[in-house]
């Protein structure tokens, strides 16, 4: 068991409100200017704009030898890539397809990555999604917030975890950074204790648009504690990153009306920009070391994880989330994965 310096500092003891104006209002941290990525081969999701976008710039600008950017619409992605290559043109760019809402393209971008690349150092897991109704995705059956930010995207870590330890220098170990959010600090989770458990999220009868995107990314800090005890830091470093609250996301794509407006003004009055937020992923990934491992970064530090990590009930609901996540990712080995990253 490697521990997490994240739960072990234990629950912050500033209310959300709080912890937001104080994350946004935060000085930047500049990426130090002697890291040198030569060589290196980094793969970065949901990377056709936005946060994801301006992360592969600076990887780029880092001398990153080697961008696969996996995007939803290859002809997106290509017109992303092409003004990149443009900027680097000695940097082999690439553009893989890859569908969060499918088991089936995680599954084949998974064995494209064991297949074709030679070398794999950092992944950035930055695809995600806010709902303002709910929608369930019809090959799955699960709503597509929570099939999207969290079951796919812990699909998509176990599975590249392999990858990760075999294709990056002994020496050095692999990066995985999954994206979250600080307004995990928020998050209600009502259904936390139904059995089953994400079936709940399924349920017109619990959807609660105000609280749904939190809880999604919340899902993901019960399920990083559990997830890092199986992979030594030596082998592959995982964390999880909040950018904060971002100017140019493309998160809130999806949500219109006054829900849009009140986070149109708050981008604008408190909002990072593209390329502040950005900056969090690569220090995550580059700059942060081992002491990471299943923890969670805000504002460029290790931080507390969401309050609900430190309740009475949550061990219980780790263990019923975690089996309940086996279970649905049976069919393609998971927990096999996992436990062959213990040999």
């Amino acid at each position: 068991m490697y521990p997490s310096k994240s739960l072990e500092m234990g629950p912050s003891k500033s209310g959300p409100g709080s912890m937001f104006f104080k994350s946004q209002l935060s000085k930047p941290v500049q990426t130090p200017k002697d890291i040198d990525l030569s060589g290196k081969v980094t793969i970065v999701t949901g990377a056709s704009t936005g946060l994801g976008l301006e992360s592969c710039r600076q990887f780029l600008s880092l001398k990153l030898s080697h961008l696969i950017m996996a995007v939803r619409s290859v002809q997106k992605g290509e017109k992303a890539a092409k003004k990149l290559r443009t900027e680097f043109p000695t940097t082999k760019i690439e553009v893989w397809t890859l569908e969060m809402s499918s088991y089936d393209s995680i599954q084949a971008f998974v064995h494209r990555v064991e297949k074709d690349l030679v070398r794999l150092d950092i992944v950035i897991l930055n695809a995600g999604l806010a709902k303002q109704d709910l929608s369930v995705v019809e090959s799955t059956g699960h709503e597509e917030s929570i099939q999207v930010n969290y079951i796919s995207t812990v699909l998509l870590s176990i599975l590249i975890l392999p990858a990760l330890k075999a294709k990056s220098p002994p020496s050095t170990p692999g990066r995985l950074s999954i994206v979250s959010s600080g307004t995990v600090f928020a998050a209600k989770f009502p259904t936390r204790h139904e059995v089953p458990l994400l079936k709940t999220f399924d349920d017109k009868a619990n959807w609660d648009a105000n609280d749904r995107y939190a809880t999604s990314k919340v899902l993901g800090h019960y399920f990083i504690v559990k997830m890092a005890s199986y992979v030594d830091p030596s082998d592959v470093i995982i964390n999880l990153v909040d950018p904060g609250l971002t100017k140019g996301s493309g998160l809130l794509r999806e949500v219109t009306g006054l829900v849009s407006v009140v986070f149109a003004l708050m981008k604008w009055a408190l909002g990072r920009t593209l390329e502040v937020g950005a900056s969090t992923y690569v220090d995550a990934a580059v700059v942060k070391e081992n002491e990471t491992h299943g923890s969670f970064l805000m504002d460029w530090k290790i931080a507390p994880f969401a309050y609900l990590l430190y309740a009475a009930d949550s061990n219980a609901v780790t263990e019923q989330l975690w089996d309940e996540s086996m279970k649905e990712l049976e069919f393609c080995g998971a927990l096999r994965a996992l436990e062959g990253m213990r040999q």
